[in-house]
């Protein structure tokens, strides 16, 4: 981390003050309090593809070369800050930043804890919330959050048995449609199988495809 930091230092010594590019190496100087910020930079970056004109070939490179960030923390930064762009706006405005305990302001790992728990269909909207209030108002650590939303999913299971078994049919369905078109592809191309045979396995396909609907 300390040689990172050294890094962005020395790039932010070539740059304009005034330029995004050098105020994305200043909020990755302090990237655990501001990453609303850094965030919202990213995403101006990567809509435009500016980092092209920076030299870069893919936002990665970018991210990775320039500010020390690994892919993976840069695509949940990206995937955080639009989620609260687009569902939860109001946390982005300046007095809640600063209005809000440092302790308590959400971590980008929570509010991708948040993002995903949003897409769940077996989470009502009062789980949905409760989650919420442990992220914003309480400052739940994101590991605690994952937990619960864990949990949460596990008693849903259990409180809807025929539920869960019907999504598990669907699921070995689809992986067994899924190996079947692809031994079917294979012995047609490889010309394994007589012609008969492969019409059978295309008219037991187009079953299961008719099951699934």
């Amino acid at each position: 981390m300390a040689r990172s930091l050294d890094n962005i230092e020395q790039k932010m010594k070539e740059l304009d003050t005034n330029s995004l590019r050098y105020h994305i190496l200043e909020n990755a100087k302090s990237f655990k309090t501001s990453w609303v910020e850094l965030g919202r930079a990213l995403y101006t970056v990567w809509k435009d593809k500016m980092y092209k004109d920076w030299g870069y070939g893919t936002l990665d490179a970018y991210t990775d070369k320039e500010i020390g960030i690994r892919k993976q923390t840069a695509m949940k930064l990206l995937k955080s800050y639009y989620f609260l762009e687009k569902e939860e706006p109001h946390y982005l405005r300046p007095d809640y930043v600063n209005s809000a305990d440092a302790a308590n302001v959400p971590s980008y790992e929570s509010i991708d804890v948040l993002r995903l728990a949003k897409s769940k269909k077996g989470l009502d909207a009062e789980d949905y919330s409760n989650l919420k209030k442990e992220i914003f108002e309480k400052g739940k650590d994101y590991r605690e959050v994952r937990k619960d939303l864990t949990t949460m999913m596990r008693q849903r299971m259990e409180l809807e048995p025929e539920e869960a078994l019907k999504n598990k049919r669907l699921s070995t369905v689809r992986r067994f449609l899924g190996t079947l078109r692809a031994l079917k592809q294979e012995c047609e191309m490889s010309k394994l199988l007589p012609a008969p045979l492969i019409k059978e396995a295309a008219s037991l396909i187009k079953k299961f495809e008719e099951e699934l609907g």
